[in-house]
């Protein structure tokens, strides 16, 4: 094993019901006088985005929102936002939502004071550095659903509206300055996002703790990401009022982010390239993508889940973690397959050739090729 390592680990984060209240300080403490609250189209309206608003009104710090936001953003909606950005003089980003609105507001801060385009910061070497560091705008992240983490990630996820390729813009300075976590704003989310978000913050913690990179922090929190997925999302879909299994998925979603800088892998590798071309819900997707994964990285992480599966409670091992994992797609109603999501047979070379191209690839305790993601993509559709 090599035992060399480039960690990072989150930000300040207010976690707990009732401290949306705190807003206003995280924006003081920011340095935010005016900001803009970035958030997708089916939040806009909804009484926990008004609600927000009011409460940054209330602080004299007035309730101007970007909302043209779609459920996999583009360029294109980057592009309204940052115009939005400037045209009112704000001084800061407050990213508000699940996915699309976390990563959309942390890009519209990123890109309000660059000249270059947004692909010339994707995540590919060192193409980070282009970016002009003090033109970055400060971020607040305040996630309403329980999932992507992307609140204390330092990269977002945009799709190029051209090639429907999904790409990941990485700097450092994207990680938010405050990140507020309360529970009670994630109350009101159906069934199938509660479940489709869930899922995904299991596959990041599935995903990290499979990676072969050394980062032992982030196994650790990845193991523990993965107990409390398994204690609390079948309560949380249950009773969408369980205050508690909210406030545990919440941590989990945060656990599972932060633990990936371990690596994801063919899972999100080609849940990427999918969501961009079908444009499915990401986290379903991934849960999909779960058991045809496990089964194919087997030879190389039997021995790691089987101590995973002892310390989940969960019998029999690597075989009965996947067992485990299927069941629980199950019971959260997540399709058997890709075709119940729309997928189908026409583009799969094109997505073989974006799935290599993804960085999650690089992760994946199993190298990839294009012969056996093929594999795997038809083990999905089937």
């Amino acid at each position: 094993m090599n035992l060399v390592g480039n960690w990072s680990y989150p930000t300040t984060i207010k976690f707990g019901a009732g401290r949306i209240a705190e807003l206003p300080d995280a924006c003081a403490s920011a340095g935010m006088k005016n900001p803009l609250l970035v958030t997708d189209k089916g939040l806009a309206n909804l009484p926990v985005t008004q609600d927000t608003l009011a409460i940054l009104d209330a602080a004299g710090l007035g309730r101007s929102m970007f909302s043209d936001v779609d459920p996999n953003p583009s360029e294109i909606n980057l592009a309204a936002g940052v115009a939005a950005y400037k045209a009112g003089g704000h001084d800061g980003v407050i990213a508000f939502g699940g996915g699309s609105g976390l990563d959309l507001g942390k890009m519209v801060a990123f890109m309000a004071g660059q000249t270059r385009p947004i692909w010339d910061f994707e995540d590919i070497g060192d193409y980070w550095t282009r970016a002009d560091t003090a033109a970055i705008a400060p971020i607040i992240a305040v996630p309403t659903t329980a999932g992507t983490g992307s609140e204390v990630g330092r990269a977002s996820v945009i799709t190029d509206s051209v090639s429907h390729v999904k790409k990941i813009i990485f700097h450092p300075k994207v990680l938010p300055t405050v990140v507020i976590c309360d529970p009670a704003l994630t109350v009101g989310m159906p069934k199938f996002i509660t479940a489709g978000t869930g899922l995904d913050a299991f596959a990041h913690c599935v995903e990290a703790f499979s990676s072969p990179h050394y980062h032992p922090m982030s196994q650790g929190m990845a193991l523990e990401g993965m107990r409390l997925v398994k204690e609390y999302l079948p309560r949380a879909y249950a009773d969408g009022a369980d205050l508690e299994a909210r406030a545990h998925m919440m941590s989990a979603a945060a656990m599972g982010a932060t633990a990936f800088q371990k690596g994801l892998g063919a899972i999100h590798a080609l849940s990427h390239p999918v969501g961009a071309v079908y444009n499915t819900h990401h986290g379903t997707t991934n849960a999909v993508f779960m058991p045809a994964v496990l089964k194919f990285n087997a030879p190389a992480i039997h021995d790691r889940f089987d101590a995973a599966a002892a310390y989940l409670g969960i019998d029999g091992g690597f075989d009965g973690f996947c067992t485990y994992v299927q069941d629980l797609n199950n019971s959260l109603m997540i399709p058997s397959n890709l075709g119940a999501l729309g997928v189908g047979t026409d583009r799969l070379d094109d997505l073989v050739t974006m799935a290599l191209k993804d960085p999650s690839c690089g992760g994946n305790p199993i190298e990839l090729t294009a012969q056996n993601l093929c594999e795997i993509l038809d083990d999905a559709l089937r």
